[in-house]
Formats: structure tokens, C-alpha cells, sequence
């Protein structure tokens, strides 16, 4: 008798169910073989969201969060490193100031799957905002120091005259006031410039935590010369020449101007736009000079501070050149050698201070053809010149180049002096 076909598949529903289950597995086995799966972690940024524009975020716990996924390497090596792969947020909607536990919440791009959040690190974080404030401050403006002796202020201006003061309403109720602070310590002319804003409490401490807008305030403080005051230029006086062979190169005064005082504002304003100082004799000076020099001023002038300046006098030496006909010292030669050297006669052109050009003789100045290494034979030397005074230096050698013929050298007897063309080096 035949069985029917539902009833062997009922009977035998069992084996085959389990022989499905294990074809299953071998599979997920050799899947799982060819493509394992693996744990990565990716750091991703908290965004937050949902804030109220009347509230600031003054203190959040962390700005990120670590996600630990489960996924298959290729699926990770495809998707894992991708900027747009997870997102992470915070939701700040309703919350209002103080402290407050936020869940962190993460989304994972559809397109990176299968995987699975193994975990969120941290899954909840503090965030603490505070409700926003502003209010205006006139601008305090703290003049510190006096100008120069014979100078006075005037009254300074600032622009603008308020500024905003903003931040989280409790710094902003500690804010008493704003200032501006300028020295004009030995001030000589009227002060423009920017100046930094200091919002502070009512002991005088900065207040931190709010802004300032704007941050600088343009600040004019007028300095002008009181009446019987004046401020002239010094001019240097001097008598006599330097020495022969050196010239004067600069002059220079500390200060450079004065402020000059009398009772009788007549008399200052006659002046000229300059003082003079007593004369500075230079009659044959050699070197550098600084000596303090007094004012030469008109009766019943005077000056404001110290009577006398600095003067500073630079001397140096006048420099030309000089053209020598030297002979060429051949070195380095072996012994039995002898060299012919053609020519045997150059011109060197040197340079540096006249005095000392003046004073050289022939044993200063030595024209050199080395000729260490060289063999018998005809060689082009490169000639080099020893100069004995350090400020001297070589220009020109004319040729710099000669012919060097390393010959063996005569076997030379009382009788027989050596020819006048070789140059033996015993």
C-alpha cells in the first residue's frame, strides 16, 4: 500500500526540521568563518538641539560619546569609518535653568547594517544653562600718570560712551561697571588709541563669564605744552677735525629734544626750533666718543629735567685700495724639486683704512702658489695671498692663475749660480 505524500512529510516533519537547522548552521558557521565578526568603537560628537535662544549652555559634562558596535569586518571596513555612519545628540526642548541629567541618543545610517550597539559611553550626561542677560554700562574712563614736565591734559574722550554687557543672568547682575584704563606716564602729545574694556564687580574684581560689545573703546586724551614752555630740537656743536685717514660717520643725541622753560613766555617763544650744545672738540680724534654735554641756552631759559645730553660721535676710517707688484713664493715643493713659474711677477689690488695701507711694506703681503702633490711636470696653479694686517683685504690677484713647471732641481755649485728664472725651495 502506498503511503501518501502528507503523511510521510508529517512523519518524517521532525528529520527534516532538524536537518534545515543544521544546514543553517553549517552555513552561519561558514559565513561567520569567511566574514567574523568584530567590536569597534567610534567616538562621535554630541550635538545639542532644542535649546532655547533665552537660555546659555555654560557647562556640558562631555562633547562626546563612545559607541561600541558588533558588525562583520566587511561591513565595518565599508561603512565604520564614514563621517555620516552615527550621529549623537542631546535634546534640550523644555529644559529651563540649572542643572539637568540628558539622555544621550544615537542614529545609525541605514546604510550601515547588519550591526548592533553593543555600548553607549555615556548613555546620560549633565548639561547646566543658564538664562540669558544684558544690560548697558557707561564706560568708565581711569586716567593714571602725568605727562611730561611743561605738558598738561586735557579732557579725554572715548567712543563709544556705553557698551552692552551680556551673558548668563547671574554674572551679569555681579557686573557693577565697565572701565578703561590709559597711562599717559611722560606723555609728549595728544594720546588716540584703543583701549581694552573690564567689566567689574563691586570690589573692583573682574567679572568673568560675559562679554563686552564692543570689547575696545576708541579713547582721544589731548596733551598740549603749557604757556612758558616749549619743546625744541637739540642741535650737536662741534670744533675741529678728526685725524688724517678717518671720518666722522654719525652723530646722535639722547634726547633728541628738550622742553625749555622761562617766566617771561616772550623769551621762549623768540627761540629758535632748536637748542645748541656747547661745543665737542673732534681735533684728531681716532675712535669713537660719548660724553655728556651741557645746553648752550639764552639768559633766563632753562631747561625742564636733566641740563645735560648724551652725545654719541661715531668715527671711522677712510678706506681706498692699493696696487702691489709682488713675486709668487712657490710651497710645498719636495725635496730635489724646483719650480719655474710663469709669470713669476703679479699684481695684487688690496683694500682697507688709508692708515693702515700707508704703513704696509713688501713683508705684509705674500702672493703663495701651492704646490703640494704635484708631480714633475707643467700644472695651472690658483695663486692665494697672505696678508698680515687683519683690515686688509685681497680684491684682485692679476693673473690668478700662473704656469708651473716642477722641474728636478740643479745640482748648484760656488761657481755656478742658479738661474734667475727658478725659484728652489730647499
Amino acid at each position: 500500500m502506498l503511503v501518501s505524500p502528507l503523511r510521510w512529510l508529517i512523519s518524517n516533519l521532525s528529520a527534516l526540521l532538524l536537518a534545515f537547522a543544521l544546514a543553517v548552521v553549517v552555513w552561519i558557521s561558514a559565513v561567520t568563518e569567511a566574514d567574523p565578526n568584530v567590536e569597534r568603537i567610534r567616538t562621535v560628537p554630541i550635538e545639542v538641539i532644542g535649546q532655547n535662544r533665552d537660555m546659555l549652555l555654560i557647562n556640558m559634562e562631555t562633547d562626546q560619546v563612545r559607541i561600541t558596535l558588533r558588525t562583520p569586518q566587511s561591513v565595518w571596513e565599508r561603512y565604520g569609518a564614514a563621517e555620516n555612519a552615527l550621529e549623537a545628540w542631546v535634546d534640550l526642548t523644555g529644559l529651563d535653568s540649572g542643572q539637568h541629567l540628558v539622555e544621550v541618543q544615537y542614529r545609525i545610517n541605514p546604510s550601515f547594517t547588519p550591526v548592533r550597539v553593543v555600548q553607549v559611553s555615556p548613555d546620560v550626561i549633565t548639561i547646566e544653562q543658564q538664562l540669558l542677560d544684558s544690560r548697558s554700562f557707561p564706560v568708565n574712563l581711569e586716567i593714571t600718570g602725568e605727562p611730561v614736565v611743561g605738558y598738561q591734559k586735557g579732557l579725554a574722550a572715548r567712543n563709544p560712551a556705553t557698551v552692552t554687557v551680556s551673558g548668563p543672568a547671574e554674572q551679569v547682575a555681579q557686573v557693577e561697571e565697565v572701565r578703561a584704563a590709559l597711562d599717559i606716564t611722560d606723555a609728549t602729545e595728544t594720546i588716540q588709541t584703543s583701549v581694552p574694556l573690564l567689566p567689574v564687580d563691586g570690589s573692583g574684581d573682574p567679572v568673568e563669564g560675559v562679554n563686552v560689545m564692543p570689547s575696545e573703546v576708541e579713547v582721544t586724551q589731548p596733551i598740549t605744552l603749557q604757556e612758558s614752555y616749549r619743546n625744541v630740537v637739540v642741535r650737536v656743536v662741534t670744533t675741529g677735525q678728526v685725524a688724517n685717514g678717518y671720518k666722522l660717520t654719525n652723530i646722535s643725541v639722547a634726547p633728541p629734544n628738550v622742553v625749555v622753560f622761562s617766566p617771561n613766555p616772550e623769551l621762549v617763544n623768540s627761540l629758535p626750533s632748536f637748542v645748541e650744545t656747547e661745543p665737542i672738540d673732534l681735533t684728531g680724534a681716532t675712535d669713537d666718543l660719548e660724553t655728556f654735554v651741557d645746553l648752550n641756552l639764552p639768559e633766563g631759559v632753562s631747561v625742564t629735567g636733566d641740563p645735560t645730553v648724551l652725545v654719541q660721535v661715531s668715527i671711522g676710517v677712510l678706506e681706498d685700495s692699493l696696487r702691489v707688484t709682488l713675486p709668487v713664493s712657490p710651497v710645498g715643493l719636495l725635496p730635489g724639486q724646483a719650480a719655474v713659474i710663469s709669470p713669476d711677477m703679479v699684481d695684487v689690488i688690496l683694500s682697507g683704512p688709508v692708515p693702515i695701507l700707508n704703513r704696509m711694506t713688501s713683508t705684509d703681503v705674500r702672493v703663495i702658489a701651492d704646490l703640494r702633490g704635484l708631480d714633475f711636470g707643467t700644472h695651472q696653479v690658483d695663486l692665494s695671498v697672505d696678508v698680515l694686517p687683519d683690515q686688509v683685504q685681497v680684491e684682485t690677484i692679476l693673473p690668478s692663475t700662473v704656469e708651473v713647471e716642477i722641474i728636478t732641481a740643479p745640482t748648484t755649485t760656488p761657481t755656478s749660480p742658479a738661474a734667475p728664472t727658478q725659484t728652489v725651495q730647499p
